[in-house]
């Protein structure tokens, strides 16, 4: 028997393993590794030459491996990106992320993460690399899409729901850590940021995806306070390591990920991805030689590889993985449901929505992105979907036979006005696509960031012209975040927030056009009046410091009123809340009280109705915001029905970080509850308790 075969791991017998098992034999497989395998499971199985020009042909296209080591047969990472699908082949085009945070829906979300965990599975893979939970600190970002709204607490939950889902099949990871939120510069980018900023508003939603158990974090691009985030020691092994004791490997960012394999083995990088280059084996033992590192933090890093190889390589069912799986009937189901719960109806003048079918003779729709397929961007994420379902054929299959569709591109004012004059509704669709804002560094292929948060000046015209000669006008956006509304808001009667919807948005379009479904969204990002209402943003900026204040939080520290507040959005049926009180006036600061409060459907149509909870700080020794959001809940109500929503608020979620102290606090204060259908002040009920 040769040495090699002696060596050989049978993959297959490790399975039903306990969590000291899987810790024992990655010790043991550990043990019988040469340096040169070791350092093989910290990088990408091809090198730039190998696999640039099929990525360049179409990025990940199949898995992207890394660490497969056929002599031992040890399983490489086999990554799959997203995070609105599987980008492998052709699967499943669910709503972007940031659609999907204005569902409020946990158990939705956790529904998709299973979907995709399972699709990418019978694609071949066994890791998804779509946990994208960076903070939407201004609505420009070129992947705002990608995340799921401007709210730590909200992109916390969402976060875990997704990875819940994820990990019933495959690893998932979390990314990108951290403070990664400007597109155009992000390879040169350097965010200044005081630690409590860091630690209270862009690393929360990371902790909590640690907590639940994520396999993997993916490093960021850019720099913070002066070290890439692949070379930066006190994000990776003193805050996430150390103090959250994440047991996980850390991935970096695609090829500029990092710039130095010594520095990023020191700082807490564990798998260089996609080519092997910087952290290439023989470079690394010419390193190692050096004194550069030592081979003690190559264990380290194997070790946390290997256990999460042996937690997932039999997670699941495996009759679940097969190829008619990928985008069945099942799951294009989920992504209409999520679509369904998506769009947000921001403005309903006159009640102009839901549209009576078989009353109507004839809508006239305008606008390119009526009849275009428009899923989102074109860069890492995009998916590939096996049909998309424009608005115009949503439109189409919903009024039924007895309305007359007319569509018209909007091109020529003229005419547009002369055919919305001569029909009882005009639907315009609006807003962007993947050339106006995804990711990229600014070249010509890749747009990066959002130069405006305006419509395009031409979708502005014709909205006004068509609003000026037909005043049952509709206005239906499409886009990856937040888009000013304010120069012509007052001119429609209706306006609905599509985001971009997946394969099934149109579906979901004209099933709540014409009241087949009840909106029930609300926004993750609030809608400012202008930019001045927003923090500092420059898409060419390689310098900016990171504050405490954006979103909503901003907006009550400095009374400013956007046109639509974090957590807004309407429904064709009414909600009204009352009762609201706690257990008890006062807890410990380990303590937790139970907030409850009566909501009441007092419309006409069965719905559901998004519940939060938001919490402000009396007296604080230190600057705090007005309110945070500290949870939520959604109801399903039947017409006059009541229901109590309960909702648990431990006092450890309500500490700050003290930086002189290095810990967190929670202060012997004066705490306001305020709960309602949004974060907008008169909107919410109130109530108080202290912590002694």
């Amino acid at each position: 028997m040769s040495e090699d075969s002696k060596r050989w791991i049978n993959w297959d017998d490790l399975q039903d393993l306990s969590v000291d098992q899987i810790e024992e034999k990655a010790k043991q497989i550990l043990s019988i590794m040469t340096l040169k395998e070791k350092l093989n499971q910290m990088v990408a199985d091809q090198t730039v030459t190998e696999g640039g020009p099929k990525m360049h042909k179409r990025y990940n296209a199949e898995s992207i491996s890394a660490g497969e080591d056929k002599k031992l047969g040890v399983p490489g990472v086999l990554f799959s990106d997203g995070p609105r699908g599987v980008v492998i082949g052709s699967s499943t085009c669910f709503p972007v992320s940031m659609a999907r945070g204005a569902s409020w829906d946990l158990e939705l979300e956790e529904k998709i993460g299973s979907v995709i965990g399972i699709e990418a599975k019978s694609h071949g893979a066994n890791y998804f690399g779509g946990v994208c939970i960076n903070l939407l600190r201004h609505p420009a970002w070129g992947r705002a899409q990608e995340t799921y709204g401007e709210d730590t607490y909200h992109l916390g939950v969402f976060g875990v729901a997704l990875l819940k889902g994820v990990q019933k099949h495959i690893m998932a990871c979390a990314k990108h850590y951290a403070c990664n939120s400007i597109e155009t510069t992000r390879f040169n980018l350097n965010v200044s940021i005081d630690e409590r900023t860091l630690r209270e508003v862009y690393l929360p939603h990371f902790k909590k995806c640690v907590d639940a158990g994520v396999a993997s974090i993916m490093s960021a691009y850019n720099k913070v306070n002066g070290k890439y985030c692949g070379h930066n020691p006190h994000l990776l092994r003193e805050i996430l390591k150390e103090d959250w004791n994440f047991k996980g490997f850390v991935l970096t960012d695609f090829f500029w990920g990092i710039r130095n394999g010594a520095l990023a083995i020191n700082a807490g990088v564990d798998i260089e991805m996609p080519f092997e280059f910087r952290m290439a084996p023989d470079k690394m033992i010419g390193y190692m030689n050096e004194g550069r590192f030592t081979e003690d933090l190559v264990d380290e890093g194997v070790l946390r590889i290997l256990r999460q190889k042996l937690k997932f390589a039999h997670k699941g069912d495996p009759k679940l993985y097969n190829k008619e799986k990928i985008a069945c009937k099942e799951h294009t189901d989920l992504a209409l449901e999520a679509a369904r719960k998506s769009i947000v109806l921001l403005k309903n003048k006159k009640s102009i929505l839901p549209l009576k079918r078989n009353e109507i003779k004839q809508i006239a729709v305008f606008g390119k992105l009526t009849n275009t397929p428009n899923i989102g961007d074109h860069g890492s994420s995009r998916v590939y979907p096996p049909y998309v379902i424009t608005p115009l054929e949503g439109i189409k299959s919903s009024a039924g036979n007895a309305t007359n569709i007319i569509f018209n591109e909007g091109e020529d004012l003229e005419d547009a006005k002369e055919l919305a004059k001569s029909s009882e509704i005009s639907i315009i669709v609006a807003g962007y696509t993947h050339i106006d804002e995804g990711e990229g560094s600014g070249s010509k292929e890749r747009t990066g960031d959002r130069k405006s948060l305006r419509l395009h000046e031409k979708d502005e015209k014709l909205i006004s012209a068509i609003a000026s000669v037909n005043e049952n006008c509709i206005v239906a956006l499409e886009g990856g975040g937040p888009i000013i509304v304010e120069p012509w808001e007052n001119e429609v009667s209706a306006i609905l927030m599509l985001w971009y919807p997946g394969m099934e948005g149109g579906t979901a379009l004209g099933e709540i056009l014409f009241g087949d479904i009840n909106p029930s969204a609300k926004l993750p990002a609030v809608f400012a009046k202008s930019e001045d209402q927003l923090p500092y943003f420059d898409t060419n900026v390689t310098e900016i410091e990171y504050g405490y204040y954006h979103g909503y939080r901003l907006m009550d520290k400095e009374g400013y009123e956007p046109t639509y507040p974090f957590g807004y959005g309407l429904s064709y049926t009414s909600y009204s809340y009352n009762n609201l009180r706690i257990d008890k006036s006062m807890i410990s600061s380990d303590g937790e009280i139970q907030v409850s409060v009566d909501v009441t459907n007092t419309g006409n149509i069965t719905g559901e109705e998004v519940v939060q909870m938001y919490v402000g700080y009396k007296n604080s020794s230190v600057d705090r915001p007005f309110k945070d959001l500290k949870g939520f809940d959604k109801v399903f109500l039947t017409p006059g029905e009541t229901k109590t929503v309960n909702l648990g608020l431990r006092a450890e979620d309500l500490a700050y970080y003290d930086i002189d102290r290095k810990e967190w606090v929670v202060e012997n204060i004066i705490y306001i509850i305020y709960v309602g259908p949004s974060s907008r002040k008169e909107d919410l009920l109130t109530t108080t308790f202290s912590i002694s």
